[in-house]
């Protein structure tokens, strides 16, 4: 196996669902020793795009080229009955492996999850957490050449998925496979993968490395979509778009406003606030500006656009 040689290649796919196109004409490969993932807001066909990759469901045009074996995992875990250990092995089985290898192979995939004491655990007296971590495992030990996992971190509690998270990194990295993750949360992408795919109106909108990505994205829709909730016109005429992170309420600021909308959060309160030329969001701490208050903010950094990107 070479490094870095393609494993998948999906070319002017299309993928549909029933009359609707979700995907049109899109080009993607993966490569050996990879992490990609996959953003797009709900009901883009990032799932059935994962399904359609994996052979799970037919393409309504395009071409697909697999280089070795691939194995997805879905995103409920759906474990059977039986113990944590025969459930990976139960895979194993499934996937060819000779019986006199399957108890090695499986307690060392849970190991690499952090699951090896769960190994004779029934799958039913898991936790979510729990169940989660095994699903990956089962995943993880066939050894595919590509890996393509559907929504591995949903329906956790922000510490579990943390702790999850963290494990799932290292796990991941394999010189020998290709990884395609589908995931909906930009801080997932951020410390997974190395590369970053961002579908919007059935179209790939951007690629690339995660910072470069989520930092500087190449149009306004897709800035939109990855958190620059604001936009402000500056006078030359782009349009800056920008995080509630990047604004500041401050006396001295340089743009004033007035609050039209407050959110209130765990740790303070979202302001909406509509500017002369756009509208930006700003956190505050407890109580935070009334409704219909004026303020002053200082804004810093963003990404600027033509109005024609």
């Amino acid at each position: 196996m070479d490094p870095g040689s393609r494993v998948l290649s999906a070319a002017g796919l299309v993928v549909a669902r029933g009359d609707r196109v979700l995907l049109d004409r899109l080009d993607l490969e993966l490569r050996r020793g990879e992490v990609v993932a996959v953003l797009g807001p709900n009901g883009v066909g990032k799932s059935t795009l994962l399904a359609v990759l994996a052979g799970l469901l037919p393409a309504a045009g395009g071409r697909i080229e697999r280089h070795g074996r691939v194995a997805a995992a879905l995103q409920a875990p759906a474990l059977a009955r039986r113990s944590v250990r025969a459930n990976v092995e139960a895979a194993l089985a499934w996937w060819g492996v000779p019986r006199a290898e399957r108890r090695a192979r499986a307690e060392q995939a849970l190991a690499r999850l952090g699951a090896e004491r769960l190994a004779e655990r029934a799958a039913g007296e898991l936790s979510g957490g729990e169940a989660r971590r095994v699903h990956l495992a089962r995943a993880l030990a066939l050894g595919a050449d590509a890996l393509l996992l559907d929504e591995p971190f949903a329906g956790l509690d922000a510490p579990t998925r943390g702790e999850l998270l963290h494990d799932t990194a290292s796990a991941l990295r394999d010189p020998g496979r290709a990884t395609l993750l589908v995931l909906h949360d930009r801080a997932e992408a951020w410390a997974l993968a190395d590369r970053l795919l961002v579908l919007l109106d059935g179209r790939l909108a951007a690629q690339g490395p995660p910072p470069h990505v989520l930092e500087r994205p190449p149009s306004i829709d897709v800035a939109a979509f990855l958190g620059f909730s604001g936009r402000i016109r500056e006078r030359d005429g782009t349009i800056r778009c920008v995080r509630p992170a990047q604004v500041a309420l401050d006396p001295a600021g340089e743009l004033t406003g007035t609050v039209r909308r407050r959110i209130p959060e765990e740790d303070g309160v979202l302001c909406e606030v509509e500017l002369d030329d756009g509208r930006v969001q700003v956190r505050a701490p407890h109580p935070g500006p009334a409704e219909g208050e004026a303020v002053r903010l200082r804004v810093e950094a963003g990404v600027r656009f033509r109005e024609a990107d």
